[in-house]
């Protein structure tokens, strides 16, 4: 008689993993967060407060319930910024840093995962390229934590300063949007008080455009310098569309806030505040600015700016920069009756634009879900529902005022969305390196039509 065989025991996929591993730091951090010690008040957090803020830490999104400066002790900011910096840097990375300390090695499942989780594009060079990560943002957050320390120090003293400077570099580099200057400039006030301040507003700036373009154009700006003909084509995409965003949004802004809240201020403080609000939405959540006095134009904008985001593999959420570009390059080749999609030289293949139209719709219905969902059990502005929404969904932080009015349902509205956010800007990395078999038998093709 043959033996009958063990039913072989189902492996879960990168995807499961990464999306695992999300939810049980979620679940680590919200209980640290409970704890009497986490609140600068006795009793500790609610298990409401606590899953809404550890859930909005480990995404890198800002948004808050309660004020970090002012309700959440030493030990609870501590926590808060270590979520912030694992989410930021992906747990697999975290992990494979731990595992080459302790001099072990990545098996090839192990590799895998890492591969999907920071979208590189192959297993080999992974361990060098986890460690220039490692050290890449180690230089980028100890050199944004000097800068604003010298500003820092001279105001609230040496430990302060210094403590102030490296938790708002790390927040800044991972794109999360949280801060400390509640004690000091009032509670949920960001960065307000240095509006006019060009130390303090660049540095943020470049910690967040660093943290935003990805690991990968990290690599290739380190192996290729300033010689633009060798970049990858998603370098060269990557950083055309983040400077037109950049720069073309806060031309928006400096012309939609001239006469509402650039007016009174000098010259140089409004081109300061414009830039600030073209790059806080991509994806980190700090302002400069009251965000629920933003025209009508600029929260439009801003909303259009949390959704796309920042790049593959990077720190920031959205939907991407190269999923737009993709669609918008596809779109401008359709009108013109192109063959294919060329840009910088290079043809875009079709499977791409596949998946840049999933990515798009997939989000949309969230966002439209979501909105729907707190407009049916809340009586709130539309405005602010969507503004708080695509906040979420981008893990961006940025909010009109209204996250800390938000009943349960509505919690767990934006807690779901903004883990979706997360991890499903990965799960679009999974995507591209997935290469499914075509199907043996296809059905027939049909005409239909379009527009």
């Amino acid at each position: 008689m043959k033996e009958r065989q063990r039913p072989r025991k189902a492996k879960l996929s990168s995807l499961q993993i990464i999306a695992l591993g999300f939810f049980l730091i979620i679940l680590a951090g919200t209980g640290l967060l409970m704890l009497p010690v986490s609140t600068q008040t006795p009793g500790g957090a609610s298990f409401g407060d606590a899953l809404f803020t550890a859930t909005s830490a480990t995404c890198v999104t800002g948004l808050v319930v309660r004020d970090t400066g002012t309700y959440w002790s030493t030990f609870g900011q501590v926590v808060i910024i270590a979520l912030i910096q694992v989410g930021g840097l992906g747990f697999m990375t975290i992990a494979t840093l731990f595992m080459l300390l302790l001099r072990r090695r990545l098996g090839l499942r192990q590799r895998e995962v890492v591969v999907d989780s920071i979208s590189h594009y192959q297993l080999s060079g992974i361990v060098p390229f986890v460690k220039r990560i490692f050290f890449g943002t180690l230089l980028a957050e100890g050199l944004g934590a000097a800068l604003l320390s010298l500003r820092f120090v001279p105001q609230y003293g040496p430990g302060r300063g210094i403590y102030y400077g490296v938790w708002h570099s790390i927040s800044a580099f991972c794109n999360a949007g949280f801060d400390l200057m509640g004690p000091h400039s009032g509670e949920y006030s960001s960065f307000v008080a240095y509006a006019g301040d060009p130390l303090v507003s660049l540095t943020i700036m470049g910690l967040i455009t660093v943290g935003g373009i990805g690991f990968l154009v990290w690599d290739d700006l380190l192996h290729n310098g300033l010689r633009w003909r060798r970049y990858r084509l998603q370098t060269k995409v990557v950083l055309a569309t983040s400077t037109l965003l950049i720069f073309g949004g806060a031309l928006l802004f400096f012309l939609f806030e001239r006469s509402n809240l650039g007016a009174g201020r000098p010259l140089g403080e409004q081109i300061l505040c414009a830039l600030f609000d073209a790059v806080t939405p991509r994806t980190a959540g700090f302002n400069t600015t009251d965000t629920a006095a933003l025209s009508s134009g600029s929260l439009l904008l801003t909303m259009v700016l949390m959704f796309i985001g920042g790049s593959p593999g990077s720190t920031a959420g959205g939907i991407k920069t190269t999923t737009v570009a993709v669609i918008l390059l596809h779109t401008i080749a359709g009108v013109r009756r192109e063959q294919s999609t060329n840009v910088f030289g290079r043809s875009i293949e079709d499977d791409a634009l596949k998946k840049a139209t999933s990515v798009l719709f997939t989000n949309l219905f969230l966002v439209l879900g979501g909105t729907l969902v707190i407009c049916g059990v809340q009586s709130l502005p539309l405005t602010e529902v969507l503004f708080e929404v695509f906040s979420a969904i981008g893990t961006v932080g940025m909010s009109t005022g209204v996250t800390r009015s938000l009943t349960a349902v509505s919690r767990a509205v934006i807690i779901f969305l903004m883990y979706c956010g997360r991890v499903g800007s990965i799960s679009f990395a999974v995507a591209l390196l997935e290469k499914k078999a075509l199907p043996p038998v296809t059905l027939p093709r049909e005409r239909i039509t379009i527009g």
